[in-house]
């Protein structure tokens, strides 16, 4: 978004990032910087310091626990620690709350930002932390073992901070840009490329997932490594394809005749010159060959990472199934070029009303849908992983003599 307003003004953006809350205020305040875009919550506090563009997101301010502890219902039945970023709009709002809470009490860290607290509760290091409910339903899918036990505030609202000044000429300009980008869609879109993907948090399942990047993985990520290589695409996307297709597999087999990890026809397995499905490095690299293949053809106005998305359901629903829900969408005068509407135009080809209009008639169109959100997550996970923001916990002697067919 910010790299948008920057090509809008015809300027380059230079982005810093400060070691901790407390210098990103005072590089506000001191003038160091022209925009703090840091998932800052508009306060009456802070607007007597600061001034802030339009509001692009709406959150709540959330008290987050362990789930292997118990959880509090109220401020008032804290017990334990609750620790939270200094200066933040969450110590605020405590600061608020001992007023009808006297007795309530927490530490501000100094020097650690919200995701390292909710880490330090997932480790069960802490008690508790508040965290925003964006930030949370980014992490909780890592943090697989944080809980909300209720929310802190009212909806609150995230915008831009600038310092107040004389010249408002940057403001104006923030105001210009935050109401075109409302109006053709593009905040939308941005908003659905982070956060799109994440409401349907899937605790059993996520749990499963990291115990599979540890037993199942290692045995197939060199193949899947060198695929991508070959075809230029991230290994880690088309191992959460492989992931979404068979759960890293290699016996897998379908009721409709699907089979291995990337779970090829046999029409499919004979176009990639693939000969036995069921060998996991072919079966891989026949995946790999016809996904690219695919996201050659999408229309070359689609830009990444849409076209990542419609090329993984053109995969899973097949091409032209895909462009009769392009068609849908154009129908219902919105972007074919998103996949943020174009997700939604794919369920109604099951609606006789619509598929009647198309060429290529019905298909279970919420199927890849659920396909690509759920390889977002997964793919999500994977680059947390491998870019070692979070550790994986061990996995006891046990679970890797687990059979693939669970």
């Amino acid at each position: 978004m910010a790299k948008m307003f920057a090509d809008e003004l015809g300027v380059e953006l230079t982005l810093l990032i400060p070691d901790s809350f407390d210098d990103l205020l005072e590089q506000i305040t001191s003038n160091q910087v022209h925009i703090a875009a840091a998932g800052l919550t508009i306060t009456k506090n802070r607007e007597e310091i600061f001034q802030f563009g339009p509001a692009y997101q709406e959150i709540t301010e959330q008290l987050v626990y362990n789930i292997a502890n118990k959880r509090p219902k109220n401020m008032k039945k804290l017990d334990g620690t609750l620790e939270v970023v200094a200066n933040s709009s969450h110590e605020e709002r405590l600061k608020y709350l001992t007023d009808v809470i006297p007795n309530l009490s927490w530490k501000a860290n100094h020097k650690m930002e919200s995701e390292e607290l909710l880490q330090m509760v997932s480790d069960n290091i802490i008690e508790h932390t508040i965290a925003d409910s964006n930030e949370l339903s980014l992490n909780q899918r890592f943090l697989i073992n944080l809980r909300v036990a209720f929310d802190v505030s009212e909806p609150q609202l995230l915008a831009w901070a600038m310092p107040k000044t004389d010249d408002k000429s940057l403001y104006r300009e923030v105001q210009k840009f935050f109401k075109k980008i409302k109006e053709n869609g593009e905040l939308t879109r941005l908003i659905e490329r982070n956060y799109g993907h994440v409401d349907d948090f899937d605790y059993v399942g996520t749990k499963i997932f990291m115990r599979h990047i540890e037993t199942r993985l290692p045995a197939y990520q060199d193949f899947f490594e060198e695929a991508a290589e070959q075809h230029d695409v991230d290994w880690r996307l088309i191992a959460a394809m492989g992931y979404q297709e068979s759960h890293w597999n290699p016996d897998a087999v379908s009721p409709t005749g699907v089979r291995g990890i990337m779970m090829l026809t046999l029409k499919t397995a004979k176009d990639m010159g693939i000969k036995n499905r069921l060998d996991p490095e072919s079966s891989i690299s026949g995946g790999t060959k016809y996904y690219k293949k695919t996201l050659g053809r999408i229309d070359k106005d689609i830009t990444e990472p849409d076209n990542l998305w419609m090329a993984m359901a053109a995969y899973n629903v097949g091409f032209y199934h895909l462009e009769d829900a392009r068609i849908i969408t154009r129908k219902l005068k919105k972007n074919p070029n998103r996949w943020i509407d174009v997700k939604e135009s794919l369920p109604l080809l099951a609606k006789r009303k619509w598929y009647k209009q198309t060429r290529y008639g019905y298909a279970r169109g919420w199927e890849p849908v659920r396909y690509v959100e759920n390889i977002r997550s997964y793919y999500d996970i994977l680059k947390w992983v491998d870019d070692g923001r979070i550790e994986l916990t061990p996995v006891p002697e046990e679970f890797l003599k687990i059979p693939n067919s669970l």
